[in-house]
């Protein structure tokens, strides 16, 4: 079980790093801000995104055990692989949307181990 909790806590921990980095980069950057017309999406959009992800973070911190994590994990596992979609739509390389596929095996073993965690799954 202690391993489940340390795999959990650092999946979490390194995803949540990643959105919050994600998020600041949305909000700040203006390289980011092309890379999102680069997609077609409108500039209120990427507000929206960088919001949604840092209002996501929290929820995913915050320890709590009822249906609004599920609910969390859903919304970034909808985030991930849209970005992925996107990449590929946009006519991206499989390289550049290589960080969605890794983003989403990092939400997924966070994902995993929450349940072996809260089910106690042995």
């Amino acid at each position: 079980m202690k391993t489940y909790k340390i795999l959990y806590w650092l999946s979490t921990s390194i995803f949540s790093i990643w959105m919050l980095l994600n998020a600041s980069a949305y909000l700040n950057n203006p390289e980011a801000k092309k890379l999102c017309f680069h997609f077609g999406f409108p500039d209120y959009f990427r507000i929206e995104l960088a919001i949604a992800k840092i209002i996501g973070t929290a929820l995913l911190l915050i320890p709590f055990k009822n249906n609004l994590k599920e609910w969390t994990y859903a919304g970034f596992f909808i985030i991930v692989i849209s970005g992925f979609i996107a990449h590929i739509c946009s006519g991206d390389s499989l390289v550049k949307s290589f960080s969605a596929i890794i983003a989403f095996m990092i939400l997924l073993l966070s994902y995993f181990t929450f349940h072996k965690i809260i089910y106690k799954i042995q």
